[in-house]
């Protein structure tokens, strides 16, 4: 238990912030360029940069400008970006057989980021939406998102971006059972030093249309993922969720989304002990940015400010779109 204050005036809680000295001595936590993945998403074409219009200060990138991209984020000391494809809608079909081609956009962008910037790690997505004439981040079977068979393809997915050289896997898709199935999977091919970020406490949250507007999959989307994405009103369960995907073999554990969840991050972190993350989500960033364009708020305050709350709540890393911004306020030394 904390130790309770002397009476005052003994105990003056004020002196300890008293100067910024005194401030920086007694600070908890802290937050440096080591914690951010920077998620950047990666559309066909050359030297293209094409902005998001409900996330502004954010663009789709052609795999060249993706490249140059994690030459900056490098630069910057930022350890990890994570890719994220818009794909042609042509590309899109029922069977999502574009997800595990190994010449689709995130494939051929991995080879492309470990060829130029080999120190950077490479973190993919592992879901089908992004190739999904439904939208929906698995098979739709007469109206229902069938697990076993939706696994199946993840898995053909993780081998082909763990053949183009991905350093992180990050399963999305909340289906039953997919990360014991992709750890064996990778296990029997050779890629035993692949790592998998598990998104195990993902919500059904409002927080993600921006996200869909970005990858393409708004329009597309039949219904909702109510069905395999969590409930915004459940704790215990993504506790529970979490013990099944370390128990398959995951390395890291994501929260997502992350400041309305920020109870959830803390209570992975003290039951687990293990890396946990957070997913400061498209929602929250063009929320914040928003405000700050508009003049509302502070903007790189309330943007450092919402980035140190994950690590008061226990993450060890967030995944924000802030990170090359944060990192150029924060300087590579940080």
């Amino acid at each position: 238990m904390p130790h309770s204050p002397a009476p005052f005036p003994a105990a003056r809680l004020r002196r300890m912030r008293a100067s910024a000295a005194l401030r920086d001595l007694a600070q908890e936590n802290r937050l440096t360029v080591k914690d951010f993945i920077w998620p950047v998403f990666v559309r066909d074409g050359e030297n293209m940069e094409e902005p998001i219009a409900s996330m502004p200060g954010v663009n789709r990138l052609s795999v060249d400008r993706v490249v140059a991209a994690a030459e900056r984020a490098a630069g910057l000391g930022i350890p990890a970006i994570c890719l994220f494809p818009y794909t042609d809608p042509a590309l899109k079909t029922s069977d999502c057989a574009e997800a595990w081609n190994p010449e689709n956009l995130t494939n051929r962008a991995i080879r492309a980021i470990k060829a130029g910037v080999p120190e950077i790690a490479v973190m993919t997505d592992i879901a089908l939406d992004p190739y999904s004439v439904d939208g929906h981040d698995g098979f739709v079977v007469d109206g229902e998102i069938v697990n076993d068979e939706t696994v199946e393809a993840l898995v053909k997915m993780a081998l082909a971006q763990a053949e183009a050289g991905a350093d992180i896997l990050g399963p999305s898709d909340m289906m039953d059972g997919r990360i014991g199935a992709i750890r064996t999977a990778l296990e029997a091919g050779g890629h035993r030093n692949v790592t998998i970020m598990s998104y195990a406490a993902k919500y059904a949250s409002a927080f993600y249309g921006p996200f869909r507007d970005a990858v393409g999959a708004s329009g597309a989307l039949k219904g909702d993922k109510k069905t395999y994405q969590m409930n915004p009103g459940n704790s215990d369960e993504a506790l529970r969720l979490v013990a099944r995907d370390l128990d398959e073999g995951a390395d890291m554990v994501m929260v997502k989304p992350g400041m309305p969840y920020l109870d959830i991050c803390r209570r992975v972190k003290d039951t687990f002990g293990v890396p946990t993350y957070a997913y400061q989500v498209s929602g929250e960033y063009a929320m914040l940015r928003g405000a700050a364009l508009n003049g509302w708020v502070d903007g790189e305050r309330v943007m450092m400010e919402s980035l140190l709350a994950f690590k008061r709540a226990g993450c060890d890393g967030i995944l924000t779109y802030f990170a090359p911004e944060a990192a150029a306020l924060m300087g590579p030394a940080a």
